[in-house]
């Protein structure tokens, strides 16, 4: 069995996928009111990041709960309608280079994953005419099919994404030395150690001289 690992944002997704749900919140017809709440919520853990007094990590995870924080209220039907509406803004935004990647790994019969900090109900709404078997990213928890923005959400990032690769794959037999994985930074190095073709894709600076000094592909 070989695997096909794919990261999402500036990966799959040519683009920054927070970026894009912070001006979707910020210039929605109805729900623009909650951008206040979310903005006061990321200001002192993104200054710290700026200041290099907060770890970059902390400062994602926490971005992301309070994004969630500020949809309180919301059903599990409205977030999924709302993160629709964020997923039909991303079509055009696609790496069609690593979309055709992809579609030749369907071909071969690998087993194709996407690996995201993402929230799932969007990675699900804007990859679902994509042939992907397994997507892992960043669940959102309900209660009572309500979102509930106080339980602590676990971000998928980092070492968390090898992680949940190997929960998932489990006991199967993974050719490892004939598996592929895609990503775009450092902190994807972990999934790109796993497989003996890692793929750099459109690299930031320090992955591509890492690329570069093991010979790994970059497209």
């Amino acid at each position: 069995m070989r695997v096909a690992i794919f990261d999402f944002d500036g990966t799959l997704y040519a683009k920054e996928t927070f970026q894009l749900m912070m001006d979707h919140l910020k210039n929605h017809s109805v729900h623009s009111r909650r951008y206040r709440k979310f903005y006061r919520a990321i200001m002192p853990p993104y200054l710290g990041h700026k200041l290099k007094i907060y770890p970059e990590a902390k400062m994602r995870a926490r971005s992301v709960q309070a994004y969630l924080a500020a949809l309180e209220t919301f059903s599990k039907q409205e977030l999924e309608e709302y993160f629709g509406e964020i997923a039909e803004l991303m079509h055009d935004d696609f790496n069609h280079e690593v979309v055709e990647r992809l579609k030749r790994h369907v071909s071969n019969d690998d087993y194709c994953m996407l690996v995201s900090g993402a929230f799932t109900p969007l990675l699900h709404a804007v990859t679902k005419e994509l042939p992907i078997k397994k997507i892992i990213g960043t669940e959102v928890p309900y209660v009572a099919d309500v979102l509930d923005h106080k339980t602590p959400v676990v971000h998928i990032q980092g070492p968390l994404k090898t992680e949940k690769i190997l929960e998932e794959l489990g006991d199967a037999p993974v050719d490892w030395q004939n598996s592929y994985a895609y990503g775009d930074s450092l902190s994807d190095v972990p999934v790109l150690e796993l497989v003996g073709h890692p793929v750099a894709v459109r690299p930031e600076a320090r992955l591509r001289t890492l690329a570069s000094e093991r010979n790994w592909e970059i497209i």
